[in-house]
């Protein structure tokens, strides 16, 4: 996976739940282990995914890693559903005003 592959690296759902964990606190891939729950490999395997996405971060603490989310990167998943926010916004004040003419019998007409 290359550097840009944000959205491959967030498609899969354990992945997801490791950003979840890390987005609260820093963890070593054993309280990723217990917090995900699934075995030691798996969550390796991930977070080695998720750095080369440059999503998480590791610092080296003697024997071991502690891993930290890097949100930067989410700026482009943010900007991507921008456009969708825009979108839902408008069809919610249409849906709105739509309601507000069903109470009021005078503007319906």
């Amino acid at each position: 996976m290359t550097s840009q592959d944000v959205f491959t690296a967030i498609a899969d759902p354990t992945r997801r739940q490791i950003l979840d964990a890390l987005a609260l606190r820093e963890c070593t891939v054993g309280e990723l282990v217990e917090l995900v729950g699934t075995a030691q490999p798996n969550v390796s395997k991930h977070l080695k995914q998720l750095s080369r996405a440059e999503l998480v971060r590791a610092r080296v603490d003697g024997p071991r890693r502690h891993y930290a989310l890097q949100p930067d990167r989410l700026r482009e998943v943010d900007a991507w559903l921008e456009t969708y926010r825009r979108t839902w916004s408008e069809r919610l004040d249409s849906l709105e005003h739509h309601l507000d003419t069903m109470d009021d019998p005078k503007e319906q007409s």
